[in-house]
């Protein structure tokens, strides 16, 4: 667990933006990881997208890293940030962009309020 849990570290803390999902953001494989890449791919954030489903180890880490139970889990600027009902309601209430905004994390605002005005 050890070697999982640095390597979760150092790839959170490494980049601004993680994903840690069933899939990839191209391909994701389960509708709440789904949903979150794609919000993030709508609103052009550069992420980085980790695979659980490729690696056990990194699978049943993250989980203990986070201390939170269920994936996708959204991770900025080395912080855990939640998962898909997390990130759902924060794109729609607007405190995704001021997570981003407040990070200097560069997305596209117009998509987001695209967003927002499509589930209004």
């Amino acid at each position: 667990m050890t070697d999982a849990k640095t390597r979760i570290d150092e790839t959170v803390k490494a980049n601004d933006v993680v994903l840690y999902m069933k899939g990839t953001k191209e391909m994701p494989q389960c509708g709440f990881s789904s949903r979150v890449a794609a919000v993030l791919n709508y609103i052009g954030v550069d992420y980085t997208d980790v695979n659980v489903l490729a690696d056990e180890e990194i699978r049943s880490g993250i989980k203990e890293y986070s201390d939170w139970p269920t994936i996708p889990q959204l991770y900025v600027k080395g912080e855990f940030v939640g998962g898909c009902d997390i990130i759902t309601e924060m794109a729609l209430s607007s405190e995704l962009d001021t997570l981003f905004d407040d990070n200097g994390i560069a997305f596209n605002k117009e998509a987001a309020d695209k967003i927002r005005e499509a589930n209004a």
